[in-house]
């Protein structure tokens, strides 16, 4: 079997769809021996060539413009060329992003539905246009591939996609997430963040669906309790502007006067961020809506108790290894936090419970049903 993969997102490992695609090929690549694998991979002039690719992983490269127009073509008209070009027997596109026409069988990867469930995403003229296209190509794949139930159900109720076409493969943290300790390194990624001895940690995007603006009012309950001993630190990439999408941060921290209990300290490196997970006494996910919510096991499996959400995928993922509270109840979510850092048993409890529940996800398990995905989908034509 040939299998050809979209790879738009494969110089972005920091992105979940990124992620997903590379470690999804790094799997298939090792586990089954008489699979091709091709990435199509959109080539901007002046861009870096695509990076950290297996040697016996083949890539064709198309020159594609720059911006959201060069970004549609290549996915609608560019992708399906270059499989039929390659001779592909299967086409993947890793992320809500599929062709109308596809001259091989075609999976597409629909991590969630949050550009279309968000009422302020759906607002611009191109967000309405474009989530219209990739639903009308989602709804004509051979198979739809989600993270999560939750997700499974989004896709049926909203894309009206039969149950019997979607698959539910989950995804998994990477084995460098540990509760193993790297010594003097692990030191010196502390310093380079300028972390206290003590924190609770939120690392993730800040879009508005993210809900980190319960999270700072949580903190005003927090932060009276404990704010000077252990800071809230901001983990990723701050807005540069106040939008309908993203709120103003500084000035709801001001106006909720817990300043002096928060730290931002920006954009974290994807190898950094085990270091991070491992010394927080709290990670805290606050999302109302995810299709899988990463961040979250990565925290389990690194050892550090979970405070999330009871929406969408996150009660899937977190099971009973960490809390769920409703995404609006800011004390509910304070009661949680400040539970998980003041009672060492509790603390203890999740812990284990957090890397048992975390050791049931695994990358090979999701590139070995994505390969029965692909088996399925190819037998059928």
């Amino acid at each position: 079997m040939h299998v050809a993969i979209n790879a738009a997102f494969w110089n972005q490992p920091n992105t979940g769809s990124g992620q997903y695609t590379r470690q999804l090929v790094y799997h298939l690549n090792r586990l089954v021996s008489d699979l091709t694998i091709t990435l199509i991979f959109p080539q901007v002039a002046g861009q870096p060539e695509p990076e950290a690719v297996p040697p016996s992983v083949n890539v064709k490269r198309v020159p594609v413009r720059p911006g959201n127009l060069g970004k549609v073509w290549f996915e609608q008209r560019l992708f399906p060329r270059a499989c039929r070009q390659v001779g592909a027997t299967v086409a993947h596109v890793p992320y809500w992003g599929g062709p109308l026409q596809s001259p091989v069988p075609l999976v597409v990867t629909v991590h969630d539905l949050t550009t279309l469930l968000v009422p302020e995403y759906r607002r611009p003229f191109r967000s309405r246009l474009y989530n219209a296209l990739v639903s009308a190509s989602a709804r004509g794949a051979s198979r739809i591939i989600t993270d999560s139930e939750a997700s499974k159900q989004d896709i049926i109720t909203h894309l009206h996609i039969p149950a019997d076409k979607i698959e539910r493969i989950y995804l998994a943290a990477g084995s460098q997430f540990s509760r193993q300790d790297s010594g003097l390194m692990e030191m010196a990624v502390l310093r380079k963040y300028d972390l206290p001895d003590f924190y609770v940690l939120y690392l993730g995007g800040y879009e508005l669906h993210k809900n980190v603006t319960t999270l700072l009012l949580a903190w005003t309950y927090v932060g009276q309790a404990l704010g000077e001993d252990y800071p809230l630190v901001l983990a990723g990439r701050k807005p540069s502007q106040v939008s309908d999408n993203y709120p103003d941060y500084d000035w709801y921290i001001e106006q909720l006067r817990i300043e002096d209990y928060v730290r931002w300290i920006g954009y974290v490196e994807e190898e950094d961020k085990p270091v991070l997970y491992r010394n927080a006494e709290t990670f805290v996910f606050p999302s109302r809506q995810e299709g899988f919510g990463l961040g979250v096991l990565e925290a389990m499996a690194s050892g550090t108790p979970v405070v999330t959400t009871n929406a969408s995928s996150l009660p899937e993922v977190v099971g009973e290894a960490g809390f769920t509270v409703d995404p609006d109840d800011a004390r509910g979510m304070a009661g949680a936090i400040i539970s998980t850092i003041i009672q060492d048993n509790l603390r203890a409890e999740l812990r284990q419970k957090g890397e048992q529940q975390a050791a049931n996800f695994s990358w090979e398990k999701t590139a070995t049903e994505t390969l029965l995905v692909y088996d399925t989908v190819a037998g059928e034509q």
